[in-house]
Formats: structure tokens, C-alpha cells, sequence
């Protein structure tokens, strides 16, 4: 029985999905057919996400549901080349396929070269041709009791980005998933849904990035699936960097085998309300996960992040580290929760959440969560909300720094250890250039 929110909510995105049905990849399909069946009865039970949900509680979705968002499933012919090379990272040499609202734009992408034994692909092509290849995986990282928006993205499954690295194989550059949105009109809804699997010995590195074509409202809904086989490395970064009008709710969920690595690492610069799911699932002896963050808020932005780490077996690693900075009438939600389970003895987690406020009307919500059901374990949190050290900002005074340069100069340092873990030197200049044009603007207008 639906508890969360009326079926008013979400009755537009069941008949939406009713409609498209027979239309979507892979239509006919039994399996897929019966997943897509499953998920959108999950959304009509429990409708779109309420402050009455605990893990809602912060973040209220009505600046989302006060209006229908019209899902994109199919090309709507979106080629501006001209907006993609303004997004383009400079110098940064990657495989990149290219997406408009959810939907793969070929002509844009450049997905050549690949080395023998990885595949790069629209997940839609990959349906089309190969509906079973994709069974065991596709699903296999969600949670048992999704929210509503994965439902409603699992309801749909239309179009995203397929990466497979072979066993053994170690990619030679990134690969670069583009995701643009607005760029077909106002009030569209798009759908991403990604699978990364990296097979036993493999290490890859995958960029997600979330922009925006116009200032037009939209709504990105993602859901990215990751699994790594044993002793497999992966370098993942998510980038969103929409406009103001945007809504941006992005799930990442990660399956690990024995001592396999997962390097996770979340930038948030732009975007009216985002909200970024992460659950990681520690399955075997040895496996270990490293999650990273930075969000930067503005105006009256609102950015939630919501992490989940489960050790479910002996000598696992995990470690998170989260800085939030925070302007204007912004708020930030933070609730990273560390589960160890019984036999999950050695296990080692460390997990701690900073956040600086620049101006008094700023906001942070924030709880770090452990809970421990196993005695050998080696665990810790902590969490710390604060201003700039005024003695900091005398100090560089002192030696001729102007105060708004000051300011800046000991803002950038707040968040360097976080750009730090980016490995890509093109990704981690690129970011620092927008965190350092974020906090000037932001110097210029207080």
C-alpha cells in the first residue's frame, strides 16, 4: 500500500510507460518485459519520494512533482556540435559517447580505438541485438527497495551507455559518458541507465558528466550499475554541472568481488536540486571501495548525498570523504551509512563528512551512520560544519592579499584534498577552474 505520496504523483510516468511500452528496446523480451512490469508496479506502490521518507527527509521533491516531465525514449535528432565542443574538457584524450536527454547521439561520439576485449556502446544497440547478454547484469547492483525515481528509470530502461572491460585488460585512456540535457524543449525528462562491468584483472577509468544544452527546466534521471569481478580496478567520477532550472537524481550502485577496488569520486558544481544515491556491496574477502565527494551550493541550490557501504565479508577496506561548500541561501544533505556485518570481521572503514559555510543563511544537514554487528573491526566517523578561520584570513591579509582573494585562496584550499583523488590531471584542472570561477562569482556577489 502506498504510504509515501499519492498515485497523482506518479500516475502520468505508469501511463507514459504504459504507452511506450511495446516501443521500447527490446520490447517482447520475457525477462525484460517482466523487470519492466515489476518496476513500475514498485513506483505505483510507493509513489515519488516524501520529507516523510527518513531518507527524504531534508529534501523535499515537490519543486519536482508540481509538474509532469515528459520522458525522452527515442532521438529527437540533436546534433549541435557547437554546444558539445564548449562542454568538451580540454585535453583530455577519452573514449566519449555522447547522450542527448538519456537518448545516444552517434554522430557526436567517438568510441574508436578500443583495445581488444571492451566494448563501449548504447545500452539501446546493445538490447536491440544481444536482450539476453545482458540477464544476469543489468538490475543485479539495485537495491531490494528501490525509490521511486530508480523504479521509475527501471520502468523505462531505454537508453544509456554499456561498458565491459575484459578480463585482463587495461584500458589505455577514459571513457567518457556526456550526458546533456535540455537540449529538446522545456520540462524534459531524461532517463540514463548505465552498466559497467569490468571482468577478473581489469582496470578502466569512467567520467560521467551531467551538463546542460540550455537554462530550459529539465529533469535527469540515472541510474549507473557496476560490477567488478575479481581483482578488477575501476576509477569512476560523476560530474554534474547542470543550470539552475535543472533537477538531477543520480543513483550509483556497485557489486564487488575479491579484492577488487573501487575508486568513486562525485563533484557537484551546478544544478537547482540533486540528489546522488550511492550503495556499494562488499561481497568477498579483500574487496575495497574509496568514495569521494565535493558539492559546491549557491543561490538556493540543494544538493543530497546519500551513501550506503555494506561489508559483507571479512578484510574489507572502505574509506569516504565528503566536503560540502556552501553559499547564498543553499542547503546541503549529507547521511553516509556504513553497514558491517557479522562476519565481516578485520573489517576497516573510516568515514568523515566537512563542510564550510560561507555565508549565514547557508545550511547542512548531515549524519554519518555506523552500524556494527561484528567485534573485530576497525571503524570510524566524524563530521564538522564551520566558517572560514578568521586568524587565516588576518593572516594572509597581513602579507597583502586582498580579503576577497583571502577568501578564495583558503576556500580552494578547503577542497584541494578532494580534487586530489581525481587521477586525470585534464578532469582535475578542469574542475578546479570551475570550483576557483564558482567561488570568484560567488566573492564578487557577496
Amino acid at each position: 500500500m502506498n504510504t509515501v505520496a499519492s498515485s497523482t504523483d506518479v500516475a502520468d510516468y505508469i501511463v507514459a510507460q504504459q504507452v511506450a511500452a511495446d516501443a521500447l528496446p527490446a520490447a517482447g523480451t520475457p525477462w525484460l518485459d517482466a523487470s519492466r512490469d515489476k518496476a513500475k508496479a514498485i513506483l505505483a506502490d510507493v509513489g515519488l519520494p516524501t520529507t516523510r521518507l527518513e531518507d527524504w527527509k531534508y529534501t523535499n521533491t515537490r519543486s519536482i512533482t508540481r509538474s509532469r516531465f515528459d520522458p525522452v525514449l527515442r532521438s529527437e535528432n540533436w546534433s549541435d556540435t557547437a554546444v558539445i565542443e564548449q562542454l568538451k574538457v580540454p585535453e583530455l584524450n577519452s573514449h566519449r559517447l555522447v547522450f542527448a536527454d538519456g537518448i545516444f547521439v552517434s554522430g557526436l561520439s567517438s568510441d574508436t580505438d578500443l583495445l581488444r576485449g571492451v566494448r563501449v556502446m548504447s545500452m539501446a544497440q546493445l538490447l536491440q541485438s544481444e536482450p539476453e547478454y545482458l540477464k544476469s547484469a543489468l538490475g543485479s547492483a539495485l537495491p531490494e527497495s528501490p525509490h521511486g525515481f530508480t523504479a521509475m528509470n527501471s520502468s523505462f530502461i531505454s537508453d544509456g551507455a554499456f561498458v565491459e572491460i575484459g578480463a585482463e585488460v587495461m584500458l589505455d585512456k577514459p571513457i567518457e559518458l556526456l550526458f546533456v540535457s535540455a537540449c529538446s524543449g522545456k520540462n524534459r525528462l531524461g532517463l540514463p541507465r548505465n552498466l559497467v562491468l569490468c571482468r577478473s584483472g581489469s582496470s578502466a577509468t569512467v567520467v560521467e558528466r551531467y551538463l546542460s544544452a540550455t537554462k530550459s527546466r529539465s529533469l535527469t534521471n540515472v541510474v549507473t550499475e557496476v560490477v567488478l569481478d575479481g581483482s578488477a580496478r575501476l576509477n569512476h567520477y560523476r560530474v554534474v554541472d547542470e543550470s539552475a532550472d535543472s533537477f538531477h537524481v543520480g543513483g550509483l550502485f556497485a557489486q564487488q568481488d575479491q579484492s577488487s577496488r573501487l575508486d568513486a569520486c562525485s563533484v557537484v558544481v551546478g544544478g537547482g536540486l540533486v540528489r546522488n544515491d550511492v550503495l556499494v556491496n562488499l561481497n568477498a574477502p579483500g574487496a575495497a571501495v574509496d568514495l569521494t565527494g565535493l558539492y559546491l551550493g549557491r543561490g538556493r541550490s540543494h544538493v543530497d548525498n546519500h551513501t550506503h557501504v555494506v561489508h559483507h565479508t571479512p578484510e574489507g577496506t572502505s574509506r569516504e570523504h565528503y566536503k560540502g561548500i556552501l553559499d547564498d541561501r543553499s542547503r546541503a544533505v549529507f547521511h553516509g551509512r556504513i553497514t558491517v556485518g557479522s562476519g565481516a570481521q578485520q573489517t576497516d572503514s573510516e568515514q568523515s563528512n566537512q563542510n564550510l559555510l560561507l555565508s549565514r543563511e547557508a545550511e547542512v544537514d548531515t549524519k554519518p551512520q555506523l552500524e556494527i554487528y561484528a567485534d573485530d573491526v576497525k571503524c570510524a566517523h566524524g563530521v564538522t560544519v564551520g566558517q572560514l578561520d578568521e586568524n587565516a584570513v588576518f593572516y594572509l591579509r597581513a602579507r597583502g592579499v586582498g580579503e576577497d582573494e583571502a577568501r578564495k585562496m583558503l576556500t580552494l584550499a578547503f577542497a584541494a584534498d578532494v580534487l586530489a583523488k581525481i587521477k586525470l590531471p585534464a578532469l582535475k584542472g578542469y574542475l578546479e577552474r570551475c570550483v576557483s570561477d564558482l567561488l570568484l562569482s560567488v566573492s564578487h556577489t557577496s
